[in-house]
């Protein structure tokens, strides 16, 4: 039975206060965490119980109706992440004395490794750019800052002058719940800039627009969806053919960075990952490049081939 002071309510409004003042999420990240919580107080609904009276039996139950719905593996474990957050956040206010999802278990998710592009295949993307074009030099110099900062596309659409530093070679970068981080940028990204900056300074920008690195033309600032499509554009025109998004640079910059013999601990740091093990994705692109590598130029396997070969003649 819910009291006036624990309904789900005010538990709810409660939660939501806390991931924005305690853990400073985002507008957007706030609305998936609700989006995603709902499933949870639909079920509860349906059932006819308050959040803090599931036990892990009901919460197996609850995982089970995602799959009835129809909703894929890797929505479910977002959800089921969301529950056990929220549910962490009852026990650090005292709501509950246990956590229930301790045991909850997720959907085994198969490992996609992400598409990466070399350094060759960036080159052709921007040499494919048609500098004559008002937006030409804007293009070159986002995917040259995509590829050599490994930004993520909101952080890029984002980025201000104010926060530019390239005499001294790094740019800071607003990340997830607001968290800055330093990061370098090459030589070749802040001549690209630079270029830029030259054919910015034609356009008439609109108020509120100036501190904004990258614009339309118009004179305001660009969005994801822009870039998306920038990219995508620009990519059939290279002759790429791999299924590519802005993400992919960043994917690439830390695999390059791996190759090059990064330490994991700074790409990490670049990245702006709060888990080591969401870099760690870039250890199995690298050894799957081995693998092929391996295959394809050891002695041993390269007289294998020979052997198999003259075996068919």
């Amino acid at each position: 039975m819910e009291t006036d002071k624990k309904t789900t309510s005010n538990i709810l409004r409660s939660y939501v206060r806390y991931l924005k003042l305690e853990r400073n999420y985002t507008e957007n990240t706030l609305e998936a965490y609700k989006h995603d919580l709902e499933w949870l107080l639909r079920y509860c609904r349906q059932t006819k119980q308050a959040p803090w009276e599931l036990k892990i039996e009901d919460l197996e139950h609850f995982a089970t109706t995602l799959h009835d719905y129809g909703i894929g593996s890797t929505s479910q474990a977002r959800i089921l992440s969301g529950v056990r957050a929220f549910y962490r956040y009852l026990m650090i206010d005292g709501y509950i004395d246990n956590d229930p999802t301790e045991l909850l278990e997720s959907p085994q998710l198969g490992r996609n490794l992400p598409t990466v592009l070399s350094t060759d295949e960036v080159d052709a993307i921007e040499a494919s750019i048609d500098l004559s074009k008002p937006e030409g030099q804007r293009n070159k110099a986002i995917i040259e800052v995509l590829f050599s900062c490994g930004l993520r596309v909101s952080e890029l659409v984002n980025l201000r002058l104010s926060n530019l530093y390239l005499e001294e070679g790094f740019i800071r970068v607003t990340g997830k719940g607001r968290k800055d981080r330093l990061v370098p940028i090459s030589g070749t990204a802040v001549k690209e800039l630079k270029l830029w900056f030259a054919c910015r300074r034609e356009q008439n920008i609109k108020p509120g627009e100036e501190d904004y690195v990258f614009l339309n033309r118009r004179g305001h600032h660009l969005t994801r969806t822009m870039i998306l499509i920038m990219i995508k554009r620009q990519a059939v025109e290279a002759g790429i053919t791999k299924t590519i998004s802005p993400h992919t640079f960043r994917h690439s910059f830390a695999t390059a960075l791996l190759k090059g013999g990064a330490d994991l601990r700074a790409i990490q740091a670049m990245l702006g990952h709060e888990d080591i093990g969401t870099t760690e994705i870039y250890m199995h692109i690298d050894n799957s490049q081995l693998r092929k590598e391996i295959l394809e130029h050891h002695p041993r396997n390269i007289m294998y081939r020979s052997s198999e070969k003259g075996a068919e003649v």
